[in-house]
């Protein structure tokens, strides 16, 4: 019979293991293969999609309200008008340049509401708040390369949240 001393010590060695390895990341954002490696209890999702490397825990169908702590709600369009434009700063207050069921993006083009898909995405300050092959998008960014935070209702767009998301070169 085996002593239960390095029972333990393996299963203190495996807990330790999984709170600094990234696939045992729980933290929005955090690298993952599956969705058990974001939470145990099913209530955030692993993107393992071509455009989240390494995967990327989150919550699909956010809120302005509903994201853990050090995380905010994006919107990510799968389909936009370039051709018809929008001022972000006075759409649906003094100009409605798109129809009811487009939204104006940070852009400043008009997107169906219907390709709209919203995640939690990591907060962040600067790129060394993000993992490798993630940068800290900014307005710029936000701009060139996607996404856009979902703002409480009255809410400016004078200080955008920002967030991690990967790279266009990762």
């Amino acid at each position: 019979m085996r002593p239960a001393v390095p029972n333990l010590i393996i299963a203190l060695a495996l807990a330790t293991l999984c709170l600094v390895a990234p696939a045992c990341g729980t933290q929005i954002g955090d690298g993952c293969a599956d969705s058990l490696d974001c939470s145990p209890d099913g209530d955030r999702f692993c993107d393992r999609s071509a455009s989240s490397p390494g995967g990327y825990c989150t919550v699909v169908g956010c809120d302005y309200d509903s994201c853990p702590d050090d995380s905010v709600c994006v919107r990510f369009f799968s389909a936009v008008f370039p051709d018809l434009t929008c001022d972000p700063q006075s759409e649906d207050v003094s100009t409605d340049d798109c129809l009811d069921d487009e939204i104006c993006t940070i852009g400043g083009t008009c997107a169906p509401r219907l390709a709209e898909i919203r995640y939690c995405m990591q907060s962040c300050g600067g790129n060394g708040d993000c993992r490798g092959e993630y940068e800290c998008r900014d307005e710029q960014l936000m701009i060139e390369h996607g996404g856009q935070p979902v703002l409480a209702p009255g809410d400016n767009r004078s200080s955008l949240p920002r967030f991690c998301a990967v790279a266009p070169d990762a």
